[in-house]
């Protein structure tokens, strides 16, 4: 990539983050976020980047798909055997990162992990195409193998399951909650004076202290 494209500058000017357009928690204004992202990106609104950390203290990043917020935390699903599930297994503190930037917004989440009770991971997996079902049995997530094979186990699960009404969730597959412990959210603004306010956890639980922070 050429220099002079590397050094393209965007000002930023679509909208503001005052005080008085904050919440009483980071889940009620990222709910509000993930809202107005959703007019814009009806598909993607809900994608985040997942950090984790694994147990030799290395990092690794990838996207995922938001499927639940609470107050509580955040949810997603996956492969307790993937490389993430691995990753938390060892160390459960998470960062999570959303960018919208049709609405110059970033948000930036720090949290613990903890696996989903086994009656939430089934509730979600019913939800899920059948298909989707039988690629989550078919899947050594993060392992690597040939192409082939992964589509002879495809068809090898389909044939299993064919005489079954349901799917049964398989005991390596399921979901995640990411407890807040601290959470920002960025506000484009011109002349790079972006706007960023964080939310730390107070010590009771539902206690938020909001601080301003220079961009």
């Amino acid at each position: 990539m050429e220099h002079s494209k590397i050094d393209i500058r965007k000002d930023y000017a679509k909208q503001s983050l005052n005080r008085e357009d904050l919440a009483d928690s980071p889940e009620e204004l990222l709910k509000r976020w993930l809202s107005e992202a959703a007019e814009v990106d009806a598909f993607d609104y809900n994608a985040m980047y997942l950090s984790t950390v694994n147990q030799e203290g290395k990092p690794s990043g990838r996207i995922v798909l938001l499927r639940g917020l609470e107050e509580s935390g955040l949810r997603f699903y996956t492969n307790y055997t993937s490389s993430k599930g691995k990753d938390i297994a060892a160390n459960p503190y998470v960062a999570v990162a959303f960018f919208w930037k049709e609405l110059e917004r970033q948000v930036r989440i720090e949290g613990t992990a903890y696996r989903l009770t086994t009656k939430e991971s089934d509730a979600y997996y019913a939800t899920r195409p059948r298909s989707s079902q039988i690629g989550a049995w078919a899947s050594q997530q993060s392992k690597s193998n040939d192409q082939n094979d992964l589509g002879q186990r495809f068809e090898a699960m389909s044939e299993k399951f064919k005489d079954s009404e349901n799917v049964p969730r398989p005991e390596h597959w399921g979901g995640f909650r990411v407890v807040i412990t601290s959470c920002e959210f960025w506000q484009g603004r011109p002349n790079r004076l972006h706007q960023r306010w964080r939310y730390d956890r107070g010590e009771a639980a539902s206690e938020w202290r909001v601080t301003p922070l220079d961009p």
